[in-house]
Parts: C-alpha cells; structure tokens; sequence
C-alpha cells in the first residue's frame, strides 16, 4: 500500500514538472501603472496531457507587443500602454463576463479577442456598444466580415470567404469537381460551410454532403461511414477547431474512412503524434490548409519587430519559447492586432487638438455597459487610416469590411511518411490574389494509399472487393474441367465474361469475387438479388430493359444483342418426277389436252382444202398436220406452215391468245413453285411466327427472361401460350427431340450454338428485336461512372472487338451444314428431262416405223462369205425410193415422213 501511495505521488509530481516544463507561466513586469490599457482574451491553458500552445503563444507575443512599445517609448498622453489578459474557456458568456468585470476596474482601450469565432461576435457586440474597437487574431466566421453589423470590429487572420477561394481553387488544381463537409455546429463551422458553398457555388464546383458535429455531444449526428461510403465524391473537407478535428478523425480511423479511399482536406492541423502508431498508413495524404505569414511563402514582414519580440518573450519566458520556426502563426497574428491597436492609439492622440486628454477620455461606471469610449469614430478611422508592416506581412483595413485587405496567405501542408513516422510537409503555397504554387521544387506530393498519382476525386475501384455474380449461357461463361500442376482436377471459368473480368479488373484494380448462379436461377431473379446488395455486379447475357432499370441500373453495352430464331435442319427435298407439271392441276392439264385436240379438227376442217401444205395429203397425214399446229401454236412455238383462211387465221388469234395466257401462268407459278420446295424450313423469319405458322404451343421461350417480355409484347398480346424453356441448354434439346419446332434466343448465343455444337440446328430468318447487354449494378452506384469510362475504353482500344472474335467467330461445324443451295436442284427439273427422253424414244420408233420396209429388206436379205469360209457382211446404206412404181402404203408412208 506504501509503495502503491509512493507511487501515485511521484506520478503527481511528474504531471505538475511536466506542465510547469511545457505551460509555466514566469512573472511578466506588471503593467497596472498604466490607466491605457489593452484587454487581452485566450483561450484556456490546456491540461498537461494535451499539447497545444496556441493559447501560449498567442498570450506570450500580446505581452511582448505591449512590453515593447513601452521599449519604443511609445506613450499615449504620456503613458505608457499597459495590458490586463483574461481566459475564456470557449464559452461567449465567459468572455463577454471576462471583459465586462475588467473593464468594471480598469481603463481598457482596446480589445485583442479571443480565439472562437462564437466569441468574438458578441465581444464585437460589446465593444460596439462601449465604442471601443475590438481586433482579432484567430477569429475566421465570413459574417464578422460586414462592417455596417460590426462597426468595431477588425481581424488580423483572413476571413474564411478567403479561406473558402483557396480550397476550391485548391480543387480546380486537381480537377476535383465536389466533395462532403464535416463542420462544426457554431459560428466557425457553419459559417466555413456557408462561405465554400458560396465558393464552390461561383467555380463550378458542388458539395454533394454536409456532416454536422456537435460539439455538445461531440458526435456526429449522421452516419459518417454510410454517408461517406454511399457518396460518389471522395474528398472530405473537414471545418472544425483543432480539438474537434482530433475526435472526428479518430472516428474515421475507427470506420475506415480515410485513406486510401478518401482525401481528407483540414481547416485545422492537428498533432499527428495524438493518434496511435498503427493509424498512420491511413492518415498519409491528408492536407490541411491554414493561414500563415508573409515569411513562409517569402513574403516581407517587419524581421525587426519580430526578433524584439522574440528576445522578450525569452527573457520573460524562455520555458515556453519554442525557437523562431516553431511559433505558431496565430500568435504572430495576435502580436499584429495588439501593434494595430497601439500604433492607431498613438496616431489617435497625435492628431488630437493641443494633446487633450479627451483623446482617450471614458465614461466609467460600475456597470460596464454603461461606459463609453468618447472618441471611438475617431479611434476607428484611426486603425483604418493605419498602415504598418508588421510581423505577418502588411497590414491595413478597409472602411468597407471588417477584414485586412494585405498580407493573407495560405500554405497546404500534405501528412507524408517519414522514419519517425509522420510529418506536415509544407507542398503548397497561395496569396490572395493569385493562385496555388508549388511550395518549393523539391516537394511532391503524397496521396492517400502512399501513391504519386492525384486521385480523380470520385470513387474509384482499386483495391475494393466486389461480389460478382455470373450465369453459365454459352460462349459468354462456360465450366471448363483443367488439371493443375498436382494432377488435382477444378473446374474453371471461360468465355466472354471471365475475359472481360479481366480486362476490367486489369484496368480499374478491384477485387473480383465470382460467385456462378445455380442452373435453376432466372434472369429476372439475377436482377433482383442485385438490386437487393447481395451482388455489386451481375455480368451475362443480361438484355438492358425498361422494367429492369426501374430497380437496377446498367453500364454501358458490353455486347450489342438481337434476336434470332432456331429450328432444326431440315430433310433434303424429295425427289418427284413430275414437279414440273405441278403448275397446273390435273383438270386443266386435260382441259388442255382437250382444246388441243378440238383446235386441231377445227383447223383440219378449216384449211383441208385451201391450205397447200394441207391439200395434198392424205387425212391422216393432214390430220396429223393440224395437230402439229395446233400444239406448236399453244406452246408458243408455232408451226412451219400458217393458216390461209379467214376462220383459220381467226382460230389461230383465239390460240395466241390461249398461248399468252397459259405459257405466263405456267411460268410464274413453276417459279414459285420452285423457289418453295428450294426452301427446307417451316417458316422464313419471326413474320411467320406471328402469323401463326407454327403453333404457339411448340415455341420454345426461356422464362423470366427479356424473350420472354418480348414475345408477351409483340407476339401472343400479354398471353403465355409458348412452351416455357428453363435454360439455354434445354432449348436445344426440346428442339433435337421434336418436343418444339422453334425457339427464340439471343442472336449471339445461337450463332455460337450452331457453328460449334449444335450442327443439326440453324438459324432463319433475319435478325430482330434489337438490344443491348450491360452489366446489373445497384441504383446510384458509386462507381457506375468509373464502369462505364473504362468499358468506353475497351471497346474503343479494340479490346471487346477481340472478345468477340475470340469466342463467336469461330466454326467447328461442317461448312455444308449451314449453307443452302441457291440453284434449283436436278431432282425438281428431272421429271421433265425424263419427258424430253420419252418423247425422243417415241420419234425413234417413229423414225424407224418410216423405214420399217427397209429394215425389213436388210434383215431378210443372203449374206455372201469371204474367201476364207466367213460370211461377209456388206453394210449398204439405205437408198430413199424415189421410183413412182412403189407400193401405196410406202408412198403414204413416206410422204408423211417428209411433211411432218
């Protein structure tokens, strides 16, 4: 227990050394002397175990600014200016009741206000009310920036309208085109979110979310991780007090929302070595951008004033001094308000007639609101009218705004690695007006994730896990059986979309996780476990629809779709003889054959004895004759011989007219009939599906699918009479079973079916239904913008050109099987040879009836031999009998011969 107590002692002393080393306070002269005093207001002193020395800093260059003008012999009615300071706590009550009690017991002339802008609009208040003028050094809210609100007020730091121009011309550097606040809920942070918006507003630029913190709570009231997360912007601009700052990102740190996926830009530095070791890959590449002097972007300040008040300061208190690069700006700011005050005091009772005291006369009373500084306008066009160079660069006001009109600069220090491990380097510098330039040659820039390359700004894929969802549908994801180096046996992906995967993955750096959906999953199921957040991404033969983007929506087209129809080969065409006879039916075949044969009597009758060729011939012969020419004439060919009477010529009109008629007729329905059975399909395209050539029944259409909302909209009009197909496979093997006679499916597949696999189905018809493939992903998607950039990318660079030359245009199927035949086929035209052969066997026989005498004399006559005991044989060639003395039948005979 002794040693327990002993302990705790030494750990007590050990605090009290630590916060005498770090915040002792040494004994300042006492300036109570004096009845023109300054009222300074700071910040409470931290407690030991947080380092800030803001409040150190600024109260220690008030002090020397003050102790220094009594160096300078600077007197105001011959005396000396003296100070009194008071801490606030942060709380504008506080301040206000600070002020109001010292001003109760002592002359204050002027006021250096505190650090919040909370408290400096109600000291501006006040000081107004009393007339006397108020100036501050850390005080940043845009609205103290209107004079006629704020007649006593003046600023030394740059207002956050300046603040706001520099980040977003910060912005316009990178070509980042919007971000997310984090603010604080009082006048500083809302007032930063209102002068960026306005900023933001006037460059093009957006906010696309406000996070607030309260700094009661000290919570942010929203989400941060899901508002961050489901934004597209990834750049976070953080408005909040350095304390403030702290906590919030140390809840960021908690949920991951800092780097590598987001730049955090801070409005206040804060202490890197406050956050744990194992915090700083993540806080790498953060930037924060705060107000400095005129000498850190090598702008000319008064060195002299400034190394006076250093050697001040280290006399009265050198434990505190941090060394010459180590104080902060602030305090530089606050030693420029507290010399503004003494150098416009100065010129003041200067110019004032004969030196009267009234030049810094007061109304005193007990109640401070009741005093009143008598000269204030003149004291306020004092400070206007003063115009000095100072320890942070020029200063001067302006009649119109609160704000300085010099001197406002800015530096962007970039978080980088370093082998203690982490430190503010200065990147970035910029001076109203003008625009961002880089801090010196040397410096670059590292970005979150420890990379030289500047983030776009939105989010982007690298290095995120997306749950990827894919459907077998041939060639676009195909199983394929591999063996590894183990003779283990795994199946593996293959086709269309593994590839583009990769491609995509290649490009945009994320992390696939394929998961392949089960045989039975729908395409319309594929959607909704998308727009569910069960799967980032559904890749596929997925058809972009109307009804789909109401829940989901889709990249860019990653494969331009239409539709196709899907039959069996069918038979070779059938052999039939007599196909050319087809054009006309059996009736008027014989009707034909009839009016042949009365045209022939009636012409016998007609031409017997007036026509030569007719008139010497015996009756059959004539008869045969009238035939010839009846025949010829209907076929269009006509005869060697022409009518010679007025009723012949008559009929032979009445037989072209038979010939004109019956030869086109004949022709274009031969051609008709010819073209058709050159046809071996049931139906030609999707015209004949509607008109019902097939039977709806024995269609096949895959379920749930964009097919089927085609076919229910341009075919059956909303009825499901088709035969419904689970899969891409079972349309093939219904179709082979005779189950279907046709089935609709997407033009790509079924060309890769047809050319590959499937060689005894093919395709009719032309293309329609036009569409698209695109990739499912969820509504508003964070990186939809990203997939559709780098999909542009691929088809532009050829990449998706490949693919599909790759896995569609390619043919294992003999060549034969999927050409038609364009010429009409011999079998259709071989009943008609076959014709022409009978007819020429017939004019041989009657050929050889005409000479039947003298094949009857050759065969019957003696045959001599030869010498040798053989019989010679003596081919005679037949003589034609010309002699008058011939047998009647033979001149009969041959006079028929030789007219017909």
């Amino acid at each position: 227990m002794l040693y327990l107590c002993s302990f705790r002692w030494l750990l007590v002393h050990f605090m009290i050394r630590l916060f005498n080393v770090q915040y002792a306070r040494a004994t300042w002269p006492s300036s109570n002397f004096s009845n023109v005093q300054l009222l300074g207001l700071f910040q409470d002193i931290p407690n030991a175990a947080e380092v800030t020395t803001l409040p150190v800093h600024s109260r220690a260059m008030f002090k020397a600014a003050v102790l220094l003008s009594q160096q300078y012999n600077i007197t105001v009615q011959g005396q000396f200016i003296g100070w009194q300071a008071a801490e606030t706590g942060g709380d504008a009550i506080a301040a206000l009741g600070n002020s109001c009690r010292i001003m109760s017991t002592s002359k204050i002339v002027g006021i250096v206000d505190p650090v919040f802008s909370r408290e400096a609009r109600i000291g501006a208040a006040f000081a107004n009310t009393i007339g006397i003028p108020v100036i501050s050094y850390a005080a940043t809210d845009p609205g103290l920036s209107d004079r006629n609100a704020f007649p006593a007020f003046y600023r030394t730091i740059p207002s956050d309208t300046t603040a706001a121009l520099s980040i977003a011309k910060l912005f316009i550097r990178f070509n980042w085109t919007s971000c997310i606040i984090v603010y604080q809920n009082d006048e500083f942070g809302s007032g930063g979110m209102n002068a960026i918006s306005q900023a933001f507003s006037s460059n093009g630029l957006a906010v696309e979310e406000t996070l607030i913190f309260d700094i009661l709570t000290l919570r942010i009231r929203d989400d941060l991780k899901s508002t961050l997360s489901s934004s597209t912007t990834r750049i976070v601009l953080l408005w909040a007090e350095p304390s403030y700052t702290s906590l919030i990102l140390q809840n960021a740190l908690d949920h991951d929302v800092l780097g590598p996926q987001f730049v955090w830009i801070l409005r206040s530095s804060v202490p890197l070595s406050s956050f744990n070791r194992t915090s700083d890959k993540p806080l790498i590449g953060m930037f924060g951008v705060e107000p400095v002097v005129g000498s850190v972007v090598s702008a000319p300040i008064n060195t002299t004033l400034l190394n006076a008040a250093y050697n001040i300061w280290q006399h009265y208190e050198p434990e505190s001094f941090p060394g010459a690069t180590e104080v902060e700006n602030y305090a530089l700011f606050a030693f420029d308000a507290t010399w503004s005050l003494i150098q416009s005091l100065q010129q003041l009772c200067s110019t004032s007639t004969n030196s009267s005291p009234s030049c810094i006369a007061v109304v005193n009373s007990s109640f401070c609101f009741d005093s009143h500084f008598l000269n204030a306008n003149s004291f306020f066009n004092a400070i206007i009218s003063t115009v000095f160079l100072g320890v942070s660069g020029r200063v001067q006001f302006s009649a119109n705004v609160t704000d300085r009109i010099n001197g406002t600069y800015y530096v962007a220090q970039n978080v980088q690695p370093s082998g203690n491990g982490m430190n503010y380097v200065s990147v970035l510098k910029w001076s109203d007006p003008g625009d961002w330039k880089a801090y010196s040659q040397v410096d670059v820039i590292v970005w979150p994730g420890n990379s030289l390359v500047t983030p776009t700004g939105r989010a982007a894929l690298s290095d995120v896990n997306l749950r990827i969802v894919v459907i077998e549908a041939l060639p676009f994801t195909m199983l394929k059986n591999v063996t590894d180096a183990f003779g283990h046996n795994t199946t593996k992906l293959i086709g269309y979309v593994p590839d583009l995967i990769d491609l995509l993955k290649n490009s945009m750096g994320f992390i696939p996780n394929i998961t392949l959906a089960p045989s039975n999953q729908t395409y319309a199921g594929l959607i909704l476990a998308v727009a569910n957040g069960v799967y980032d991404m559904a890749i596929g033969d997925i058809t972009v629809t109307a009804e789909r983007r109401k829940i989901v929506d889709f990249s860019t087209s990653i494969f331009d779709n239409s539709l196709r129809i899907i039959i069996r080969q069918a038979p070779a065409v059938n052999v039939d003889l007599l196909s050319y006879l087809k054009p006309f039916s059996l009736k008027v075949w014989l009707t034909l054959l009839g009016v042949s044969i009365y045209a022939a009597i009636l012409f016998w009758l007609l031409e017997r004895h007036k026509n030569e060729a007719l008139r010497e011939k015996s009756n059959i012969s004539a008869g045969v004759m009238s035939a010839w020419f009846s025949v010829g004439t209907i076929l269009g060919y006509g005869a060697d011989f022409r009518a010679t009477t007025a009723a012949g010529r008559l009929l032979t009109i009445g037989l072209y007219i038979l010939c004109l008629i019956l030869v086109a007729t004949y022709t274009a329905n031969l051609a008709s009939d010819l073209t058709i059975s050159k046809s071996k399909y049931v139906i030609s395209g999707i015209d004949d599906i509607k008109n019902g050539k097939i039977p709806f029944g024995r269609i096949g259409i895959l379920v749930d699918s964009s097919i089927e909302d085609y076919y229910l909209q341009e075919i059956s009009g909303g009825s499901r009479n088709f035969y419904p197909i689970q899969s891409q496979k079972e349309l093939y093997e219904k179709l082979l079973s005779k189950v279907i006679d046709a089935g609709i499916m997407d033009s790509g597949l079924l060309e890769y079916a047809t050319n590959d696999i499937y060689c005894n189905l093919t395709l009719v018809g032309a293309d329609f239904g036009e569409s698209a493939y695109g990739i499912a992903i969820p509504k508003q998607w964070l990186y939809g913008q990203t997939l559709d950039v780098n999909i542009l990318s691929l088809r532009e660079s050829g990449a998706l050109d490949n693919l599909y030359k790759t896995w569609f245009e390619t043919s294992t199927c003999a060549a034969s099987s999927s050409v038609v035949s364009v010429g009409v086929p011999l079998q259709a035209m071989g009943g008609l040879f076959l014709t022409f052969v009978v007819i020429s066997v017939l004019s041989l026989l009657l050929f050889a009836w005409t000479r039947r005498f003298t094949i009857k004399n050759y065969l019957t006559r003696p045959h001599p031999k030869t010498s040798s005991g053989q019989e010679h044989v003596t081919m005679e060639r037949p003589s034609i009998i010309t002699s008058s003395k011939r047998p009647q039948n033979s001149e009969s005979t041959a006079s028929a011969e030789h007219h017909f």
